[in-house]
Formats: structure tokens, sequence, C-alpha cells
């Protein structure tokens, strides 16, 4: 994993494509700048407090690809690619679905990262659409390929990102502050991984017939995940994620509760970030093997942070309480496929009811604002004692009709307002 290109020349860029991007640039500052963006920090900071205020809601994982001209890319060295697609989609939201993100006032430099990786490699079946599904060819079925899992080398490249830095500040001077970022926080999905090797179907027989395999499966790959946080911490790359950062599958990570009190204010400590974990594979599977094949180890990896997020797309209205056990646990995800009554009983006030409205809605043949509608006011009517975010992702189509999109964001916080 490489956070940046570390070969980053310092030749400067074209005038016509440093005009484009000084151009889109000037505009994220313009609307950083706005009295809005600390009026939805706070709201997100007091939900993060778990005040019962009125639900934010915000979307990503969009499909940028169907959404048309705006997000269209003038700049010709292939170097500013990542940077204009940046600016121009957080525009794009800011235009047309907003909902309640919140805009930074700064660009951010990725902090140029070499990692060795895993040491494996699965057999999959690429699909031809970004969103398709693979197919994964079964190649761990014994404790010798496990062992094949090797812990990773982390070098954070201080004078490939420098170089970086001082490439962009040469385009944004004036403009946009640059700031070196290393990550803001982890996605740590070790069974996500782990399936492409062992197969979902040899699984699900396997916690049965060799459970100690599995075990000693999901407890390398923990390894091997803290293996590069403790690099990371050790290498000061890590950034803090109590900002406009998603955490989690949820909303954004403002919160005065992170970082600790006795942060010294630059070398960030995992108990400085919001954690998460998931394991979204085991949806189908009891809360006694959820707890003995997944929790018990993730929970190895989310002792280490300040506050804690679990779940994606796995129903977990079943398996509140056996999750309550996680350290610090501040936000639940809710997928669209909850027993929204029974989640909301289990959940309470205690945590964040990160509710994910099905993108199935945007899918369909013909598109109504009312469904959505709705679909929506069934939800909320059924957590009012909750704190509630709405949170739509996976959006893999709208028809390539970008109108859908914007119509559901206005939907969604016209009925939210409902319930302030």
């Amino acid at each position: 994993m490489t956070a940046a290109r570390a070969g980053t020349s310092s030749a400067p860029v074209s005038i016509r494509d440093r005009e484009v991007l000084r151009r889109l640039g000037a505009r994220v500052a313009e609307v950083a700048a706005l009295p809005i963006q600390a009026e939805r920090a706070d709201l997100w900071h007091r939900l993060n407090r778990l005040e019962r205020v009125r639900p934010p809601v915000w979307i990503n994982e969009i499909c940028w690809e169907e959404l048309g001209d705006e997000l269209k890319l003038e700049t010709e060295d292939e170097r500013c690619h990542p940077y204009e697609t940046r600016l121009r989609r957080t525009l794009y939201q800011w235009d047309h679905l907003p909902a309640d993100m919140v805009v930074e006032g700064w660009l951010a430099c990725p902090l140029v990262v070499h990692d060795s990786g895993f040491g494996i490699e699965g057999k999959a079946v690429v699909p031809d659409h970004e969103f398709g599904a693979r197919d994964y060819l079964p190649t761990m079925r014994s404790e010798r390929d496990i062992e094949r899992i090797r812990l990773p080398e982390v070098v954070v490249d201080r004078e490939a990102t420098a170089r970086e830095q001082e490439w962009l500040e040469g385009i944004f001077a004036g403009v946009l502050p640059v700031v070196v970022e290393g990550p803001r926080g982890f996605w740590f999905a070790p069974w996500d991984v782990l399936i492409q090797y062992w197969g979902i179907q040899e699984l699900m027989v396997d916690m049965v017939d060799r459970p100690e395999l599995v075990e000693l499966g999901i407890a390398r790959m923990v390894d091997v995940h803290l293996s590069r946080l403790e690099q990371y911490e050790a290498q000061g790359a890590l950034a803090l994620n109590n900002n406009s950062v998603r955490v989690g599958s949820g909303g954004l990570g403002f919160s005065d509760e992170l970082p600790q009190p006795d942060f010294d204010g630059a070398r960030v400590r995992p108990m400085d970030l919001w954690g998460t974990a998931t394991a979204q594979i085991f949806s189908g599977v009891s809360p006694a093997m959820h707890e003995r094949f997944a929790l018990r180890h993730e929970l190895r990896w989310l002792e280490r942070f300040g506050l804690n997020c679990y779940g994606c797309c796995e129903p977990l209205h079943r398996k509140v309480e056996m999750l309550s056990q996680i350290p610090r646990l501040r936000r639940l995800s809710m997928s669209p496929w909850v027993d929204v009554e029974a989640a909301a009983e289990a959940v309470g006030n205690r945590y964040v009811f990160s509710h994910k409205p099905n993108p199935a809605v945007l899918a369909a043949e013909s598109w109504s604002r009312e469904p959505a509608a709705e679909a929506l006011r069934a939800v909320l009517d059924r957590t009012q004692g909750c704190v509630v975010e709405v949170i739509l992702k996976d959006i893999s189509t709208v028809r390539r009709e970008p109108r859908r999109l914007w119509e559901w964001a206005q939907v969604a916080r016209e009925v939210v307002e409902e319930y302030a």
C-alpha cells in the first residue's frame, strides 16, 4: 500500500493545469469558510456525544462515473488527476447532494508509505464493472497455508512526501493550505480479506468441522493488522480522525472526546482515534459463533482505540448485547437488513444508531420521491428513543440519472427535519 506516488516529479505543471486546480481550490476554500460548516460540525459533535439531535444525513460510496460532465477532468498532467478528482467530487456533492457534509478548508497531501503487504494473493475472476461481484477460488485449506500470511513491513518515505508537498504548494499557494496527512484511521475487516482465500462455503463448514483452524486463521490476520498499526504509530504516521472523515461505515468523526487529554499535539496514538471493525461475512452466523470466530479476536484491535464503531452491511439487531463488550463502543451500523424495531429496542440511546437506507431505491426502473420519504419515516418512527444518523452508501447505480441522488438528498433532509 502506498498512500501517494513515491516518485512524484518536482517538475512544474503547465499554466493551464495550474489554473484549473487553483480555480477549483479557490472554490473549495470559499465553501469551507461558510458559517454553515461550523454549524454542521457542531451537529456531528453533539450526535457523537450521544445527544438526541436532529438525525444528520450523509452520502458516500457514490457511483461517480454516472453523474455527468461536471466531474470530467480538465488537467492533462496525470499527477494532477487525483487532486482534481477530489476537488471536483467535493464541489459536486456540495452543489447537488450536500446533506450534512462538512467541507474542509485545506488540501490533504497523503503521506507516502511503502507497505509490503501480507504476502498472499487471491485467485479471483475479476468483473467488468466496478461494482460487479468477484469470484474467488479457495486457496487456504491448512495450517501451512495460514503460515503464508506474513507480517507487513511499513516504511514512511519522508523525502517523497516532502517532494509531493512542495509540488502541491507550488500549485495551491495563496489559495488552499496543503497539509501532510497520514491515515486518519483504518478500515479493519480481517474476514473481508481472509474470506477471499478461505471461501465462503468452506468457512461455514470449517467453523463446525475445523474450528481450531478457523481461529488460527483469524488470529493471524489480527496479528498482521496490529503489526501494521504499531509500525505506523512508531513512525509518527497516524493522523487524527475527530473531524470530517468518515468513521467506521457511519458518519463524520467530530468529537471533543478525542484525542485523549494527554495528547502531546504531535504524535497520534490509536487511543486518540476512532477505531472500527466489521465481519460482514458473518451475517447469517449465530451470536455465539460470531463472538468466537470474529469478535473475540477483533477485540484485540478495538481495545487500542479511544472510541469505536462496529459493523457495516451485516444485520446486527440480534447481536447488540454481544457487541456491548467492545470497549468505548459509540456507533453501531444498522444495515438495510436489520429488524428496525428489535434493533431500536436493543440499541436504545447507548450508541449511535447508524441507519443505512437501502440504496436499491435509486436503482429501480422508475424513481419517485415519496417511497424514499416513506421508507425513511418508517425507520425514524421506530427509533425515536435512539440517537440516529442516516448514512446512504453503497450506491452502485442511479441508472445514469443523477437527479435521483440529488432528490434523495433533498427528501432525506426534509424528513429528518420532521424529527428534529
